[in-house]
């Protein structure tokens, strides 16, 4: 994965309020489902790939047996720091790797992991290519990505408040890149321009999001995503107005005490 828009902007405190905030309001139920079918399939070398602060790796290090070798791999190095920190239960080796292209060798691993990053891919098929050259004949590429913008009450909540407190120049984050990788056609001809030519199981998973208060998913999205570098841009002010406007919002759709949202994701399989 070549630098973009998304990828510089998980930097400075980011990180520490993606883990704070992100991985339990989203990510944490999809990291015990993915590390689960990494599982079943009994590998003895994984590689994950978009590792983010290790939300999954944590997972893949208290399934998988000592034995099984995990490399966890992101192309920004403020992530991968903040994931060393927190630690596993077990070692696991942390790698700075391009996804765009991976620094090993052909038939390397039995399984590839990627939660939630296929979508930051400037060059899907090309990262799917260089996944299925690292995989074992027969092994495993498994990741997900989220369905539309509609099937994830929280961020579409928040995406329309800011649209109509911005209303010249919209913060589309949200919908533009973590949804915008949802039509089952388009991955399955990505995947097959990457050369995986066997078939492709996706599947639909929906899950539940909750937080204690509006404010906290207001402040997860606003400023613990890179959402927060296009809400700054509006002023030195508009990230605090935008926080206040976004939990304005959800408080109004979802009550202003313990809030639950929908959230819904795709999950794919394809053997190489």
């Amino acid at each position: 994965m070549h630098p973009c828009e998304s990828d510089l902007a998980f930097a400075g405190s980011i990180p520490q309020f993606y883990e704070q905030y992100m991985v339990p309001l989203i990510f944490a139920p999809y990291a015990a489902d993915m590390a689960r079918r990494v599982a079943l399939r009994q590998p003895e070398r994984v590689l994950e790939i978009a590792a983010g602060t290790g939300v999954v790796t944590r997972q893949l290090a208290h399934l998988l047996a000592p034995s099984v070798s995990i490399i966890a791999s992101d192309l920004n190095p403020s992530m991968l720091e903040h994931a060393a920190a927190v630690g596993t239960c077990r070692p696991v080796e942390w790698r700075q790797a391009d996804a765009m292209q991976l620094p090993f060798p052909d038939a390397s691993f039995d399984v590839v992991a990627c939660q939630f990053g296929a979508m930051f891919f400037p060059d899907k098929a090309k990262a799917f290519a260089e996944v299925r050259r690292v995989l074992r004949p027969g092994g495993t590429f498994l990741f997900n990505v989220w369905d539309s913008i509609e099937h994830n009450e929280f961020a579409d909540t928040v995406t329309q408040a800011l649209a109509a407190c911005f209303p010249d120049n919209p913060p589309r984050f949200m919908a533009r890149t973590p949804h915008g990788y949802h039509d089952p056609a388009a991955i399955a001809q990505d995947l097959a321009r990457g050369g995986f030519d066997r078939t492709v199981e996706l599947v639909t998973v929906a899950e539940r999001s909750r937080a204690s208060s509006p404010r906290v998913v207001a402040v997860a999205y606003c400023q613990g995503t890179p959402l927060r570098g296009e809400i700054e841009a509006h002023g030195p002010s508009s990230l605090s107005q935008a926080t206040d406007v976004a939990a304005a919002a959800l408080a109004s759709r979802f009550g202003a005490g313990a809030v639950d949202g929908l959230i819904q994701a795709h999950v794919v399989t394809v053997e190489r």
